[in-house]
């Protein structure tokens, strides 16, 4: 792609002052382990929100977004329940208070206020850390993969001409970028990443509504509907997905064929089935739960994650519907004429040809945000586990906050380069994305929920239901594509990984003694959740007759049950305004609005009672 000088000036401004800014305010986040992963607890709810979402915002997911739309329609509103999306509802209704309440520094720390410190919490802290660092390595990789194919299309300058192999254009590129990222992300930890996002941020914002404003100017209605599908504009399906290219663009339904997403009614079930449980679970330890931790109190743990989903989806969408309209309107003949089109490079493919000179600048600018919002995020989370859940705890207890910060940086290098040469070796977004999010996330769902529902459920437990969902994980779905002779998508063996885990965690907790009783007191006191605590309540309940067990169970669930409604309005809204689909949009603003009051008298308002 040909930049102008107006174009290249604005990226080179952004990224400089975007390092600059993470350099300015580092000082704040070096002084010790909490200052430096979360901020010294000391930043405002919606300002972590807005850094969670921006980490949220990333390039890879954007363009996997724009892919997804493009080929599915709004069928696609559903296909990032992978994740699942509305994990985030459950933590804005009463998850994140509870993980707040414990006060520590990262994920796999908490199992101490579970399980206390015997062998086996031990065993269960060392698998939240074995996960957590492979989690963000595949996450690193999957980042590397996108932007990579982001900006070889984008960027002006070609470094070789190799099209195969570890040194293409798209591999120099994602390792330059990701480089330049890291460096005011390793050296200022949580301060540094959080200003920076927030700044990022605005700058999507205003991407988004360029990007939409340019989609309804340039694109009519009729011009869409022409190359359309029957069925793209409704999100409904039957049995199968009922969307046939045949005749207008076929190698779209060759896409749907290899993504394993044909029998979609089948796909949806596994999703949400998925989804529930492993948002029952809690989040992963990656930065979201770091953004959790780094709060000022439970209430505004819960408020940051409601602040995720109003500030993320409609800007995000917005971006996202724009992009497709101006592929559909404008990219028939050039997809039609591939042998083999990468509908994962529509986005970059877009803006070469159809945004005006002086706003791509601003646009790169504002995704190479999003990019870098991610990335900063996902590397800023990773040290934690090394330095405070293994040097920390096994090796050097005594160690000094100088000497903690300065391995968590080298630490940061180490993880990064791994998950480079990961991403070297990987060539497709959905790929990796598929077997983060199906297979490795259902490795994690079994342990994580039973920790939270059960009291019986014990440090050994959660070491075999971790080991063994994360050994199906690897092992399945590479065994399942053996047997099958080709790829299959790794949500129909979530199943299988999800009963390997069960029997892991089963095992190790009835052929081990329960935790103490007094870790268990002290736990349900602190973190006050609901489920199976009948034992120890009645415990508690003896020692301190005053005590008020949590009894919102059936509020909290009907809550997160109109929250996903709420939430997939959200997403749904900009997409039929760009469409200019107006009864729809109707229709889905009345349903917001109807959610949102549901939300507001019977969530928010009862936030500060209860903390």
């Amino acid at each position: 792609m040909n930049l102008s000088s107006l174009d290249v000036g604005i990226i080179v401004v952004y990224l400089c002052f975007s390092i600059l800014l993470g350099f300015w305010v580092s000082k704040r986040g070096a002084k010790d382990l909490n200052s430096y992963f979360l901020g010294s607890r000391k930043m405002p709810w919606w300002m972590l929100g807005i850094s969670d979402a921006s980490g949220m915002f990333d390039i890879t997911g954007t363009m996997w977004l724009v892919y997804i739309l493009f080929v599915y329609g709004l069928k696609s509103l559903w296909l990032p329940w992978l994740w699942p999306t509305f994990n985030q509802i459950f933590l804005m209704m009463f998850l994140s208070a509870w993980i707040r309440r414990s006060n520590v520094l990262t994920g796999a720390e908490w199992i101490e206020t579970r399980f206390g410190r015997g062998r086996g919490a031990n065993l269960a802290h060392l698998s939240v850390v074995i996960f957590a660092l492979v989690n963000v390595i595949g996450m690193l990789a999957y980042a590397f993969i996108g932007i990579g194919k982001f900006a070889a299309v984008m960027l002006p300058w070609h470094f070789t001409t190799a099209t195969t192999g570890i040194l293409t254009d798209e591999n120099i590129y994602a390792a330059i970028i990701l480089l330049l990222t890291s460096i005011y992300a390793i050296k200022g930890g949580m301060f540094s990443v959080v200003a920076t996002e927030v700044m990022q941020f605005t700058i999507l914002t205003i991407t988004s509504l360029v990007i939409g404003a340019v989609a309804l100017y340039k694109v009519s209605p009729d011009m869409i509907a022409a190359n359309l599908p029957a069925g793209w504009t409704s999100p409904f399906f039957g049995k199968e997905l009922g969307l046939d290219w045949t005749g207008i663009l076929d190698k779209a339904n060759e896409a749907i064929i290899n993504d394993g997403n044909s029998f979609f009614s089948l796909i949806f079930g596994l999703m949400f089935f998925k989804g529930i449980l492993a948002s029952l679970a809690g989040p992963a330890p990656t930065y979201d739960l770091q953004r959790i931790l780094a709060t000022r109190n439970p209430t505004e743990a819960c408020k940051m994650n409601g602040m995720v989903n109003v500030v993320l989806y409609f800007p995000r969408y917005l971006m996202v519907a724009g992009l497709t309209v101006l592929a559909l309107a404008f990219c028939m003949p050039e997809l039609r004429a591939m042998e083999k089109p990468d509908f994962e490079k529509l986005l970059p493919i877009v803006l070469t040809q159809h945004v005006p000179a002086g706003v791509v600048g601003l646009l790169l600018a504002g995704l190479l945000a999003a990019f870098m919002s991610n990335f900063a995020a996902t590397i800023n989370a990773a040290p934690a586990y090394v330095v405070n859940d293994i040097y920390k705890r096994f090796i050097r207890p005594e160690s000094t906050a100088k000497q903690q910060v300065r391995l968590s940086r080298v630490s940061s290098v180490v993880i990064l380069l791994i998950g480079i040469s990961l991403g070297l070796f990987t060539t497709r977004i959905t790929g990796i994305m598929m077997w983060i999010v199906g297979a490795l996330y259902g490795g994690f769902v079994m342990a994580n929920l039973l920790k939270w529902y059960w009291w019986r459920f014990n440090g050994y437990g959660y070491f075999w239901g971790m080991v063994s969902g994360i050994a199906g994980a690897c092992v399945v779905p590479e065994l399942t594509n053996h047997l099958a002779g080709h790829a299959v998508n790794p949500l129909y063996t979530v199943p299988v990984i999800f009963t390997l885990s069960g029997i892991g965690c089963l095992l190790g907790t009835f052929l081990s003694t329960p935790e103490e009783e007094e870790v268990l007191i002290r736990f349900y006191r602190t973190v006050r959740p609901w489920g199976l605590w009948g034992p120890i309540r009645r415990k508690v309940l003896e020692q301190d007759p005053s005590f008020q067990p949590n009894t919102h169970c059936a509020r909290d669930l009907s809550n997160v049950a109109v929250g996903i409604v709420w939430q997939v309005s959200l997403a749904a809204l900009p997409i039929y305004i760009v469409l200019r689909d107006w009864t729809w949009a109707g229709a889905i603003l009345a349903v917001l609005v109807v959610t949102t009051l549901f939300i507001k008298f019977n969530w928010w308002d009862k936030l500060k009672a209860e903390d």
